[in-house]
């Protein structure tokens, strides 16, 4: 998977603790990485799978 030109961000609630980044500036695809581990593995998933997972998340 290309991610070149992706934006990583992490949750503001995070504050300054490692935790997971997600680059969702890419039209077909949203990243999820390891903050600790920037050149590590990614996860992908399509955009409306990363929305209902965030709207689940929200919800419990």
């Amino acid at each position: 998977m290309d991610l070149t030109g992706a934006t990583w961000r992490k949750s503001s609630r995070s504050g300054n603790s490692e935790c997971v980044e997600v680059a969702d500036n890419l039209p077909c695809v949203v990243g999820v990485r390891d903050s600790k581990d920037p050149m590590g593995p990614v996860l992908t998933f399509t955009p409306q799978t990363w929305r209902a997972f965030v709207a689940y998340t929200k919800r419990h």
